[in-house]
């Protein structure tokens, strides 16, 4: 059937040098009728060679690949024929490194190699992989026609919020798609005597969130870290949860709060999950928290910003325009339960204004 059929369809390059990996991301993608792979390619080359012509709406492109690898491929797209890219990365921490430097250079969302094609739950590894690839034909066609905007842009959306509020105690943040990138750009201006610690789910999975935290550290003035169980809360630290585990809070004495890592609970959409995380947070720090959401997919963080605005913290939205993909975000605007909904750019200053932050002399 032709595609004239289908205006709504979304054409895919799915480029890896495996011929199994090339058949198994084509039988997932084409399972969802708006989807068709117009092409596949076994080298970044062939890739390179074949956007021109086919001029697909996404490609998937191998991390690893024989002659022009992945990395190297991606920045020649994202140079010439700019348009949304999904890696496909090993689990190993070099495949981790590798990814986290496309994210950097303009890849749109990544799909871990062994958890989609060496796992037995491969239903819920397609709907992962068929959402991403719409989410970015979607943001590809948002830049196209301009974004949308966010409906409550700078302004206060919770008319009872008062001008004055205690200074937050802790900020917890959440992030998905475009995430990485977005916290490379806003966590680097934050000064090394913030006087909070920044709780931070990142949806990733296991084994790449230790290079990712390490990876900010060495670009922030404060402390990152991958969260360890037991840890000790202290200001001026940003805690990134553990892939595969959830992060929650609990505290031991007034001053004393620490950090909570485990397997459970384990029916949670996403492992970690931003929304058990903030109403951890929001049971531990109730008014003093301020709750940050940011780009990603879906509706995780919703109930947990609902429960930080219900205890009286601050609630703050990354604005549409400044989304990767505004779904999060969006989620909890149409909810009405946030107090700001700012650019990316403004997140930095929304904290620093939240803890009454005074530069030291």
């Amino acid at each position: 059937m032709s595609d004239a059929a289908h205006p709504r369809m979304i054409r895919v390059l799915v480029a890896d040098d495996s011929a199994f990996m090339r058949t198994a991301l084509t039988r997932m993608i084409e399972s969802d009728a708006e989807m068709r792979v117009i092409g596949v390619a076994q080298t970044g080359n062939e890739a390179l060679e074949k956007i021109p012509l086919l001029n697909p709406d996404v490609i998937t492109l191998d991390v690893e690949m024989p002659g022009l690898n992945g990395l190297e491929a991606l920045k020649r797209i994202m140079k010439e024929f700019p348009r949304p890219v999904i890696m496909v990365s090993s689990l190993t921490q070099e495949g981790a490194e590798t990814t986290l430097e496309a994210l950097s250079s303009g890849a749109f969302d990544y799909v871990p190699k062994q958890l989609s094609f060496a796992c037995l739950d491969i239903v819920k590894i397609r709907e992962d992989l068929i959402a991403k690839v719409r989410a970015a034909a979607e943001s590809q066609q948002g830049r196209r026609n301009g974004r949308v905007t966010t409906p409550l842009a700078d302004g206060l959306s919770r008319s009872a919020s008062p001008n004055y509020r205690p200074p937050s105690g802790i900020v917890a943040l959440g992030t998905s798609t475009g995430g990485p990138k977005a916290l490379q750009q806003i966590l680097p201006t934050l000064p090394e005597d913030l006087p909070v610690a920044v709780l931070v789910v990142q949806h990733m999975p296991p084994g790449f969130t230790g290079p990712f935290a390490r990876r900010l550290n060495g670009l922030c003035k404060v402390g990152v870290q991958e969260a360890s169980p037991g840890e000790l809360i202290r200001p001026g630290i940003v805690y990134i949860a553990p892939g595969g585990r959830q992060m929650t809070v609990n505290q031991s004495a007034p001053s004393k709060v620490h950090i909570r890592i485990s397997a459970e609970p384990s029916h949670t959409l996403h492992i970690p999950s931003v929304d058990v995380m903030m109403l951890s947070v929001a049971e531990t720090f109730r008014g003093r928290t301020m709750g940050v959401i940011m780009t990603g997919m879906g509706a995780d963080g919703l109930v947990g910003m609902q429960a930080i605005a219900r205890e009286g913290g601050l609630t703050v939205g990354q604005d549409a325009s400044t989304c990767t993909v505004y779904g999060m975000p969006r989620s909890c605007a149409e909810a009405g339960v946030l107090d700001r909904v700012v650019s990316l750019s403004q997140i930095p200053e929304q904290i620093l204004q939240a803890t009454h932050y005074r530069v030291r002399r």
